[in-house]
């Protein structure tokens, strides 16, 4: 279980002075495992900024493979000096295919240090002087995803240039703890807020605890095929856009918490889960037909 510290201070009024290593303690002298705190946030060191794609050229290789040449805006600090040929920017071969002219992506410069110690430098590639290089997930260590490039939301007002570590990172510390299966309630962001207000003798809020409305139209048909379970609740949800992204504050918390962010729909229900305890699964109401039938 992995249990980012802002989000357990949200529902423990914890003072600010209290510390993640007090809380930890205080966690394993009440029977909790507590195996390590770990910093979440960038392991990149060196320039990691915002670049805007100012043309893309499109290079076959004698192998069959396509890269792409690009000129990249890295904000007026970083970029070489303005030619007839280019304006001001740098140089840089990328083989991802998911990105388009005026996307902004992500630029480690010469100088920084990916994870694993991989060293960025200016180097000759393709026939050209690469000069930096445009990231991707894995690159960074965000997740697995390598096929493709990391482009970054328009709406968030970035201009090239700008420091991207904190637009991709949010600093926090995370509780890794081993539960055993008599102390199943920890496995929640809830259960461990309710222990931690208890041990600092603080209030606790508990975001559950309020009247569920009745359940009218909006109810789906299930039926239960097997004793094993007693209860199985579906319930419609209309007016939302499943294509939306999730909020970047949702998006943090869950790999912080050890989880993928994958689609607003599943983000949502994974985000209960992990604060709740309570299982959930999302359907996509135009692909079922008939009830949901709950079998071994």
């Amino acid at each position: 279980m992995k249990a980012p510290i802002s989000w357990l201070r949200e529902l423990a009024g914890l003072d600010q002075e209290v510390t993640t290593a007090q809380i930890a303690a205080k966690l394993t002298a009440a029977g909790l495992t507590v195996e390590q705190i770990i910093k979440t946030g960038s392991e990149v060191t060196g320039p990691l900024v915002v670049g805007r794609v100012l043309s893309k050229t499109d290079e076959k290789q004698k192998n069959g493979k396509t890269v792409h040449y690009c000129r990249v805006d890295v904000g007026s600090n970083h970029n070489d000096p303005a030619t007839e040929e280019f304006p001001a920017s740098r140089g840089i071969i990328c083989g991802a295919h998911n990105f388009e002219v005026n996307d902004l992506v992500v630029v480690s410069l010469p100088g920084a240090v990916l994870p694993g110690g991989f060293e960025i430098s200016a180097r000759k590639t393709y026939g050209h002087i690469s000069d930096g290089m445009i990231c991707s997930e894995l690159e960074l260590g965000l997740g697995k995803d390598h096929d493709g490039i990391i482009v970054l939301d328009v709406s968030k007002n970035l201009i090239p240039g700008d420091d991207a570590t904190s637009v991709l990172w949010t600093p926090d510390e995370v509780l890794e703890l081993d539960v055993t299966p008599d102390l199943s309630y920890a496995l929640s962001i809830r259960g461990l807020a309710r222990d931690t207000a208890q041990l600092f003798q603080v209030p606790y809020v508990d975001t559950y605890d309020r009247p569920v409305p009745e359940v009218r139209e909006f109810g789906y048909p299930v039926r239960l095929a097997s004793s094993d379970c007693s209860l199985f609740v579906a319930l419609t949800l209309r007016g939302f856009d499943p294509t939306a992204p999730s909020p970047d504050w949702m998006v943090s918390r869950l790999e912080a918490a050890g989880m993928r962010a994958i689609s607003l729909a599943v983000d949502v229900t994974n985000y209960v889960l992990l604060e709740s305890g309570q299982p959930l699964h999302a359907y996509d109401a135009e692909k079922l037909s008939g009830p949901i039938v709950v079998r071994k």
